[in-house]
């Protein structure tokens, strides 16, 4: 049944309703810590600064009380793309002139400063992926709805609808479990048919195969299921009112701001530190 437990290896859009210190703190103050660790991680240069960003998010996770072997679990579905453009960074990597390559085999050639981009690409992934379900964990749907939309209201007076774009991020966000769950079933349902599923044998090849009768359902479910949503929300008078007024009233701490001020200073170390 391994075969079929797409749901289980996807981590990000699920929310863990656990009681720790980064659950209970502000949504705004969460959404602009996460910002400011995702653009550290993503502009650093530097195998430090991954390394640093790395350990952070480790230590978060001790912090929001999250089985890092169950957050750790999500790497898997993207691992064999990441693999792949690992592999490619080896071999178009720039390199000094004067550089003497590690392995030599007719027109391949493989140097050091090949190897520690592939691996830099690896290890900044992977701490992406990271912070991203760490997000998801402790960030309820409503928590960034709200939180963002408070972040972004200066905008609306550029006249930018922003909550009708962040409510689109959100959908988005969300439905990537809801596309694992449907894929699961589309799964379960050919096989009982008849179709081979975790039988063949051939590797990359075989599992590729196994993968395209699953796109055009999952395409056509998605859109019913879009369409459904979007009927739903129109029955509900969603985009009814200009002004949407919110039951949930988001209190800034003091604690918040120190957590605000430790990302920043976190992002700096990444930076500059790498």
């Amino acid at each position: 049944m391994n075969n079929f437990e797409f749901l289980r290896m996807v981590n990000i859009g699920q929310y863990l309703p656990l009681d720790s210190f980064l659950h209970r703190r502000d949504p705004r103050a969460m959404l602009v810590v996460y910002f400011l660790l995702v653009a550290a991680t993503t502009f650093t240069k530097s195998l430090t600064g991954i390394l640093i960003a790395l350990g952070l998010v480790l230590i978060l996770f001790s912090i929001g009380r999250i089985p890092l072997r169950y957050a750790l679990r999500g790497l898997l579905p993207p691992l064999p793309f990441l693999l792949i453009l690992a592999i490619l960074q080896v071999f178009i990597s720039i390199h000094t002139p004067d550089a003497q390559p590690l392995f030599q085999w007719k027109f391949i050639s493989i140097y050091a400063s090949g190897l520690l981009a592939a691996g830099k690409l690896l290890l900044r992934f992977v701490a992406l992926i990271l912070l991203l379900s760490l997000a998801s964990f402790t960030l309820s749907t409503s928590e960034m709805i709200h939180g963002s939309e408070s972040l972004l209201k200066p905008l609306t007076y550029l006249r930018i609808p922003v909550h009708d774009l962040v409510m689109v991020i959100q959908v988005t966000f969300r439905f990537i479990p809801f596309l694992a769950q449907t894929a699961e079933r589309i799964a379960k349902a050919q096989a009982s048919r008849g179709a081979e599923w975790g039988t063949r044998r051939g590797g990359l090849l075989a599992r590729t195969r196994q993968i395209v009768p699953l796109i055009v359902p999952l395409f056509m479910i998605s859109l019913e299921r879009a369409e459904t949503m979007a009927l739903a929300m129109d029955a509900r008078g969603y985009g009814s009112m200009p002004r949407r007024s919110s039951m949930v009233v988001l209190r800034f701490t003091w604690q918040d701001a120190v957590v605000i001020m430790l990302a920043a200073a976190a992002g700096a170390a990444i930076l500059l530190l790498g």
